[in-house]
């Protein structure tokens, strides 16, 4: 959890230096849980009052958790990319469909580099 603070709080629209493997896993790790556990809720509850209500309601909800967690989301990402000397353009890459998010997943798997780049320090040190 204070990774996913840490970047919510201390870094949301940071999109300069480097960002440790970690720290990229735990913020996606919450992320994910922060919009799962909401949307099996709200399947309960719409199985539960099948009204449009309900539906809605969650749907906007959903939607705002989505769109508050989507500049971390882009700025982690791209910190990450520095960490591995990557450019932070390359996440274009994942408008190619299947392949583009594999090669970023890859990008996001692999170890930083060990010494200071061109992007900033080693996050590690």
């Amino acid at each position: 959890m204070e990774w996913y603070l840490k970047v919510m709080r201390d870094n949301y629209a940071n999109f300069s230096g480097r960002a440790r493997r970690k720290e990229y896993w735990m913020f996606t790790l919450f992320f994910m849980l922060f919009l799962l556990v909401p949307s099996f809720i709200f399947g309960v509850l719409i199985g539960m009052f099948p009204n449009y209500t309900v539906l809605i309601s969650g749907g906007i909800i959903l939607v705002a958790l989505y769109f508050i967690h989507l500049v971390p989301a882009l700025a982690v990402t791209v910190r990450r990319l520095h960490d591995t000397g990557k450019s932070g353009w390359l996440y274009l890459l994942v408008l190619i469909p299947y392949i583009g998010s594999l090669i970023i997943f890859i990008f996001t798997v692999i170890q930083g580099d060990k010494e200071d780049n061109k992007y900033g320090p080693d996050p590690k040190v």
